[in-house]
Formats: C-alpha cells, sequence, structure tokens
C-alpha cells in the first residue's frame, strides 16, 4: 500500500517517539509538542504510562494485543522490530519523526529510513553521559552502544537540552554541523510570578529518587536547618525507603514530606509555595550527570530562586549570585549554607527570583523555543 499523504489543509504530523510514553517524569516532551502549531503531534511507543493529552493521538505496541502486552513490548525491545510501528501507522507517512532520547533515535531510525522521513533526536541527559557498561546492565539500553555510530552517521539532526550534553555527543563522535543546542524551554504564559504572600518556609526538591539527583545530600544538609523550614520532595523512584530511612536517621522525617510523582499542575502548585528550589544533582560512578534540570527552569518561571550543583547542565539554568547558587556537588555543608542564607533573608529571594524569572521568560520561552523547533523540522525536510 503507498502511503498515504494528509489532506493538504491539515498540518503535517511529527510522530512524537518515546518508548515510555506520557511519564509523569517527562512532561517536558508533552509540554514541547503541545505547543506546535504548524505540525500536528502524533505519539508513537511501546507502552502508556499515563494518558496522553487531551486531543492527542497516540499509538502504542501495547494495543495491538493488549492481552499480551508487555511480552509483545519486550519482544519489540529485544528484536528491534520496525514492523509493530509500521502496522500501527497504517500505511500514513508523517513529515518528521522526532525521537527523545538517544536510545530512542537508535531503534527509530530503520522506521524514518523505511517510511523515508528525516529523524530528528533530541538527547536530554544519561544518554549522552551514562558510561557504556552503564547501558549494557539494561535490556531496554543494551542495543544502544552498538547502534549510535550509525545513529550519527545516518539522522538527520540531533538537538541536545544543554551546551553540556552537545559537548558530550561530539566527543562521542556525532557530526558538529548536525549537533546544535536546542532548549525546550517552559510555558512562562501558564507559569506566572507567584504573589509575595503565597510563600511559606518551603525548600522544594522535585526529583525521580534515584543517586543522580542528589537526594540524600539535600537531606544531610536541611537536618542542620531549625524549623519552621520544611522540606517537600516530589517524585519516586527505587531510593525512596532508603531516602525516607536516611530522614528518620538525621531526625528531620516530621519535617519532611515525601509526595511521590505528582501531576504536573501539583507540581506547579506546590512551586508557587516554595521559599527554594533545590537540585543538589552529582555525578555518579556510572557516568550519569544532569543533563538541563527543567524543574529549575519552572521555579524561575514562578519566581522562585535554585540551588544547585555546580555540575553539567544546571550552570546553564542558574547563574550563581544572579538568578540563584551553585555550590559543590556532595556537599551538604556548603548548600546547608545557601539555603539558611536564603531562607533568613526575604528580600534576597525575591531579587534572584525577579532575575529568573526575566531570564526565563528571554531565554527560555517554550512558544518562542517551539517555534524555532518547527523551524528545524521544516529545514531538515527541505534538504
Amino acid at each position: 500500500m503507498p502511503p498515504t499523504l494528509p489532506p493538504p489543509d491539515e498540518p503535517p504530523a511529527a510522530v512524537i517517539f518515546r518508548h515510555n510514553l506520557f511519564k509523569l517524569s517527562e512532561v517536558f516532551i508533552t509540554e514541547q509538542a503541545r505547543h506546535m502549531r504548524r505540525y500536528q503531534p502524533l505519539y508513537l511507543g511501546r507502552l502508556r504510562h499515563g494518558a496522553a493529552p487531551p486531543g492527542a493521538e497516540s499509538l502504542a505496541v501495547a494495543d495491538l494485543a493488549q492481552r499480551f502486552a508487555l511480552p509483545l513490548a519486550g519482544w519489540q525491545m529485544l528484536s528491534r522490530s520496525i514492523a509493530p510501528y509500521e502496522r500501527l501507522l497504517a500505511g500514513r507517512r508523517p513529515a518528521v519523526l522526532h525521537a527523545h532520547f538517544g536510545i530512542e533515535g537508535a531503534y527509530a531510525l530503520p522506521l524514518a529510513e523505511k517510511l523515508g522521513i528525516p529523524l530528528i533526536t533530541t538527547f536530554h541527559g544519561f544518554d549522552a553521559t551514562l558510561a557504556t557498561a552503564g547501558f549494557f546492565a539494561s535490556p531496554a539500553w543494551a542495543w544502544y552502544p552498538l547502534l549510535r555510530r550509525r545513529l550519527a552517521r545516518r539522522g538527520q539532526l540531533f538537538l541536545c537540552a544543554s551546551g553540556f550534553i552537545r559537548a558530550r555527543l561530539l566527543a562521542q563522535g556525532f557530526p558538529p554541523e548536525r549537533t546544535q543546542v536546542h532548549y525546550i524551554g517552559v510555558d512562562c504564559a501558564t507559569i506566572t510570578p507567584r504573589p509575595p504572600d503565597a510563600e511559606e518556609p518551603v525548600i522544594l526538591h522535585v526529583a525521580r529518587l534515584v543517586e543522580v539527583k542528589g537526594t540524600a545530600y539535600l537531606l544531610r544538609a536541611f537536618a542542620t536547618l531549625p524549623p519552621p523550614a520544611r522540606l517537600v520532595i516530589i517524585g519516586d523512584g527505587p531510593l525512596r525507603a532508603q531516602l525516607a530511612r536516611l530522614a528518620q536517621e538525621c531526625g528531620v522525617a516530621d519535617r519532611v514530606d515525601m509526595l511521590g510523582a505528582l501531576p504536573h499542575a501539583e507540581v506547579l502548585a506546590w512551586m508557587r509555595r516554595a521559599a527554594i528550589l533545590a537540585l543538589p544533582s552529582v555525578r555518579t560512578a556510572s557516568g550519569r550527570v544532569e543533563g538541563l534540570g527543567m524543574v529549575t527552569l519552572e521555579a524561575a518561571a514562578t519566581g522562585v530562586p535554585a540551588i544547585g550543583s555546580a555540575l553539567g547542565g544546571i550552570t546553564e539554568t542558574i547563574i550563581d549570585g544572579q538568578t540563584g547558587f551553585l555550590i559543590p556537588e556532595r556537599d551538604p555543608a556548603a548548600l546547608a549554607a545557601r539555603l539558611g542564607e536564603l531562607l533568613a533573608d526575604t528580600q534576597l529571594r525575591r531579587r534572584l527570583g525577579d532575575a529568573a524569572r526575566q531570564r526565563v521568560a528571554q531565554t527560555f520561552n517554550i512558544v518562542r523555543q517551539t517555534s524555532i523547533l518547527e523551524s528545524l523540522y521544516d529545514e531538515v525536510r527541505a534538504r
């Protein structure tokens, strides 16, 4: 069957490719797609971990055999067959295929080539920083080191969540002329500065509870701060129980709220209450480093100053002493000192928060950034 092209009055389709669709920790993917104006997003993946955005179309391998969804998804992961995706697309030929994360790019390359459309791959963090042995430790990622060079040769465009990520990709052999920084950005119209009276003595930490986020160092730093300061942790992950025990050992469990993963709207509501956002990320033994730190941008849009490690892409979202503070990684004393300084000085918090809001509106506005993305789609199609 020949590919069917969309009617001329319909916007061209951009396939948004992610193996695990609609994870609460990856709202930035759907937020970017939601702001497209000249392309229509079509989500494609193996499994859904949440609902698609209202009005959006999504296709998942799991739909092909719902009684055997997990075995079918596992087979696709191991075989790398594009047949399920071809069946889901049912003869449609989108304009572009946009894969999020390098692993997705490697899996999507044969599909893009079969459809005769360009492949754009966005790298977000671990996909550019994890050591090769770390990929082989996971069945879902094990193919990637073997396919990375092919992706670098044949992918049309590689977008990097930060300049730090771009430097890592260039060191891995990705072509400079097709590898560029593109900040996804945040919605500065929806996320507005909070009124001063909304602020509470809350230190907010929004992160997957994994080693790279440095949550253990934040708990140790917080343990040295007196009441009425509270620590609110939003996110889930394999270290949750261990971190809860650490809060008990540090004697601050009664002042630490571990809320688990929350919908994006609830995260933003907590952002408006927070005095400070903390992201004390670390470099792990496996090589993982924070690619950007989108949550620091959402805090900035809200007018909340952030404290983060002087590491990876965080240095591109926080300007030390101007929009927040950068501290050495794995240094609870330095983190506690900056947290205490900000909690004690309302005017300093407001000055840093106002500057953060101004900078995010100028550099990380998602409306402008998505318009640039659509222009990049145009360029790769024109080639």
